[in-house]
């Protein structure tokens, strides 16, 4: 008997901002959009001098390199790809060897279009057939539906408190 490939799991990755700074949120599910694995970070709040410093590249820095990077390494569950509502989270995909998509209703600077409200980093356009080929496996996936849950759940660690973070 054949081995099977590994599920085509998907990481939700939500970049929150609060007024205590900016929150990333991860949410692995399945092919068909069930929970695997939820994963938070603590709020990030840049000082003064990191805000000067690292001007325009800031907020990509936060949501790929920071944040998305390091609740990536924390995860335990295998993903084939990442979906993310944050444009400045697609600074990510140098970090990593897998596709990473932005969903978003409205067109980005610096991404291409590859299915209706889903875009690809412009230095990445192989990621646009394998991206095409997981969505072929997961038919009744919703791509924007996580997004929520992500929010909700954040509301609901905030609650918990520190007991809570995961990453």
């Amino acid at each position: 008997m054949a081995a099977q490939s590994p599920s085509p799991n998907v990481g939700f990755l939500a970049i929150l901002s609060e007024a205590t700074g900016t929150v990333g949120g991860l949410l692995v599910t399945n092919a068909w959009g069930r929970p695997l694995e939820f994963r938070l970070t603590s709020a990030v709040q840049p000082n003064r001098v990191q805000t000067i410093l690292y001007g325009p590249a800031l907020p990509g820095f936060l949501a790929g390199e920071l944040i998305g990077k390091t609740l990536l390494d924390k995860s335990t569950t295998p993903m084939k790809w990442i979906v993310t509502d944050a444009a400045h989270a697609l600074e990510l995909r140098p970090l990593i060897s897998m596709p990473v998509a932005l969903f978003s209703i409205t067109p980005v600077s610096g991404t291409i279009a590859i299915e209706k409200n889903l875009h690809i980093h412009q230095r990445y356009p192989d990621d646009a057939a394998v991206i095409t080929g997981l969505l072929a496996e997961s038919l009744s996936l919703d791509l924007a539906e996580p997004f929520q849950r992500i929010r909700e759940a954040v509301v609901e660690a905030r609650k918990l408190g520190p007991s809570m973070r995961a990453a």
